[in-house]
């Protein structure tokens, strides 16, 4: 998100002067721009390997005791929540790295 779709939003709501503040002060922000598919494999192996491991722990059980069981009730849940809005952050951020410079 940070080397594309951080940029393009900052810009598109008017705030390019502190896109510009930020890629000049920000070590590596402009290598990460440039390497962006690399970044974007790297994450997406990351999201398949979260994805996989969510499938294969839904199947365990939690603890019986009972703070236990509720907090690991809980976490499974929100973990659910959290992988797939990080996986619709990462296809935000491939549409504006691969597809949004295409149709521009």
């Amino acid at each position: 998100m940070i080397c594309c779709a951080l940029p393009a939003l900052m810009i598109s709501i008017g705030a390019g002067s502190t896109m510009a503040f930020l890629s000049g002060n920000i070590p590596g922000f402009i290598w990460l721009s440039q390497n962006k598919s690399y970044l974007f494999i790297f994450a997406g192996v990351m999201l398949i390997l979260g994805g996989v491991l969510q499938l294969k722990n839904r199947s365990l059980e939690c603890p019986p005791d009972g703070s236990q069981a509720a907090s690991c009730q809980a976490s499974k849940s929100w973990s659910k929540y959290i992988y797939f809005i990080s996986l619709i952050i990462y296809l935000i951020g491939g549409f504006f790295a691969f597809i949004a410079p295409i149709l521009i």
